[in-house]
């Protein structure tokens, strides 16, 4: 938006309109009494000019509390040397207080970003003065808060004292947004930019957590995204969905060109159709002016956008929040760094619960499978000693790192190790298998997958649509389909178990279907075929190759559900197959095939590819070069 038209938002007049109420930042200040609680405006809407003049006054004061939220900017009240002036008490921790908070000389208060404006209204936590950031007053003397509503809003109604910088830069934002200008008690008028937060770069690793993200992401779903890289690189792999909506705590830059894209038009939402919903966003000169005055947002308080009763409402909404470690039972740790407290409770926990409950909605933890540059894993049988749970194992649904997705909802502590294990960095699995047997999260015998606990590559990921118009999808084998295998197994006919195993078994061991999903997917190669259940899904058909390096040809075998057979699964399985396999450089497939088998003979003999079939007595022995 231009210069020219911004100014016609407000009441150019408003200076000498409300004359009596305007004051310098020093002048302001010096109402701030020793022993007060000063509230400070939240995120990019830090007011830089009042804490400025307020730190000014440190030799003035002693005792002085200040509370907020996440903060950008200029954090001098937490600096050593004003300790005796200002005690920090933060509600989440972010960059500029950290070392403050670790060096133990600020308080950090845990709590659901839904819940602080109750805290503040209900006098539990009361406020002697707030210190804000607004836009100027209109014809009709009402201020916005422009890009920080979320608990700005309840602080400046609850507090004795307002203080609020008047800043013609401050976007007018749309929805719970504005308070009278007779509301507050002092305006001081400042002319610069709102703290701008450049979008961080997102490296190979953080992309890919994103991409596995995006893929989770149905059409018309209603979106969250939590604080940090992961969650905003989830964004450039969601451009070609369709009818997104979005209802999140915060967002930036990267909104404008989902929205732009056309992926995001919030109509299908449950509530807020056709509105992006969000309590405050972090962002650059762009997205200020993208928003302001644009109906299309509408910022809220975080008792409304964190409630998880008006997220569970909403249409499949996907919550997407970043977590520091995960313990092999799925306690989710977002706070702290062992006894080290790092940022906050924040929204994980309301979003992570209230998208649980939406229908078809999905929640999501993520994290890099390492931190320390890879000297640490952050999948762990532990928690680190003094690490703080945030979303804990009955809340847990999915959890996604760079090397592929965990869902542990309804899983038993055995499942959810094997997944977890699974998404762990490839240096840390071995060790984790041990600990975990030593923990007795998973039985002994599972010690057989040792170097074989690993999800297949994505790249191994199809799908066919059958003549009645159903989807099939192929996928390889993961550690966490011991069940699904063995139901599959106890579904098919005594003819299909014949001809698949040649024999006449009524049972299999545990111990068949462990060498069966624990494989290396390099010369034992597994692909499932799948069909959507209610409970997530069922395996229909199995398709598997086991190379003999000594010829470079592949044993091939595949089965399939008495109820799929004769719809061509069985030959989009071979072909699947053969076609990972020339990619692996093998030069073709075997098999033995029973001569009543006549279905698995066509697919053979079918191929595009040349074969050769040598009888025997009971058998037929197959070679199929490539």
């Amino acid at each position: 938006m231009t210069d020219s038209a911004k100014k016609t938002t407000y009441d150019p007049a408003w200076q000498d309109k409300y004359a009596d109420q305007v004051m310098s930042a020093q002048d302001a200040l010096k109402q701030i009494r020793p022993g007060n609680r000063v509230f400070l405006g939240t995120s990019c809407s830090a007011p830089q000019t009042l804490i400025d003049a307020m730190c000014a006054r440190a030799p003035e004061l002693s005792d002085v509390e200040i509370v907020h939220l996440l903060t950008q900017g200029n954090a001098a009240y937490a600096q050593p040397a004003q300790q005796r002036a200002f005690r920090l008490n933060s509600l989440f921790i972010s960059d500029n207080i950290r070392e403050t908070i670790q060096r133990g000389e600020g308080d950090y208060t845990p709590i659901f970003l839904s819940d602080i404006p109750r805290l503040l209204s209900s006098g539990q936590l009361p406020l002697d003065v707030a210190l804000i950031q607004i836009s100027p007053p209109d014809h009709r003397g009402l201020c916005s808060f422009g890009i920080s509503v979320d608990i700005v809003k309840t602080a400046a109604e609850n507090a004795s004292l307002v203080i609020a910088e008047v800043n013609p830069n401050m976007p007018r934002t749309h929805g719970d947004s504005l308070i009278h200008v007779y509301d507050l008690d002092v305006l001081v008028p400042v002319d610069t930019m709102p703290i701008e937060v450049t979008p961080p770069e997102v490296d190979a690793q953080t992309r890919h957590i994103g991409e596995c993200i995006a893929a989770l992401v149905d059409d018309e779903s209603t979106l969250e995204f939590g604080i940090g890289a992961i969650p905003q690189a989830v964004i450039g792999f969601l451009k070609d969905k369709k009818n997104l909506g979005i209802h999140t705590e915060m967002f930036s830059d990267s909104i404008i060109e989902l929205i732009e894209s056309g992926a995001v038009n919030g109509s299908r939402k449950t509530l807020d159709r056709d509105k992006v919903v969000a309590s405050f966003c972090m962002g650059t000169r762009r997205l200020y002016d993208y928003i302001d005055n644009n109906p299309m947002f509408s910022f809220q308080s975080t008792d409304y956008v964190n409630d998880p009763f008006v997220i569970s409402q909403q249409h499949k909404q996907v919550a997407i929040n970043v977590a520091l470690e995960v313990d092999l039972t799925g306690q989710v740790c977002a706070d702290s760094i062992g006894s080290k407290f790092y940022s906050g409770i924040g929204g994980q926990l309301d979003f992570n619960r209230g998208a649980a409950r939406s229908r078809g909605g999905k929640a999501v933890i993520a994290l890099h499978s390492t931190a320390k540059q890879g000297a640490v894993s952050r999948i762990v049988t532990h928690l680190t000693p003094g690490g703080g749970v945030v979303t804990t194992r009955g809340d847990v649904h999915y959890v996604v790192t760079e090397y592929g997705v965990a869902y542990l909802h309804g899983k038993s502590v055995q499942e959810r190790a094997i997944a977890l294990i699974a998404i762990a960095h490839p240096d840390f699995r071995l060790q984790l298998l041990r600990d975990a047997i030593e923990a007795r999260y998973i039985t002994p015998d599972m010690a057989r997958a040792e170097g074989k606990i690993t999800i297949g590559p994505k790249e191994f990921q199809t799908a066919i649509v059958l003549k009645d118009g159903t989807q099939i999808k192929f996928r390889p084998i993961q550690p966490t389909d011991e069940d699904n295998m063995k139901d599959l197994f106890y579904a098919l006919s005594q003819e299909t178990i014949y001809y698949r195993f040649m024999s006449r078994a009524k049972r299999i061991q545990r111990h068949e279907i462990l060498d069966f999903v624990f494989i290396n997917h390099r010369s034992d190669v597994a692909i499932v075929a799948t069909i959507p259940e209610a409970h997530g899904e069922d395996i229909i058909a199995v398709g598997r190759y086991y190379l003999d390096e000594t010829t470079n040809m592949a044993e091939i075998a595949f089965v399939v559900h008495d109820d799929w057979q004769n719809k061509g699964i069985g030959t989009a399985l071979f072909n699947h197959l053969a076609v990972i396999a020339k990619r692996n450089g093998i030069r073709g497939f075997t098999a033995e095939v029973l001569r009543g088998n006549r279905a698995m003979q066509r697919v053979f003999e079918h191929a595009t590819h040349e074969f050769t079939r040598v009888p025997h007595e009971e058998c037929f022995s197959y070679q199929i070069i490539f």
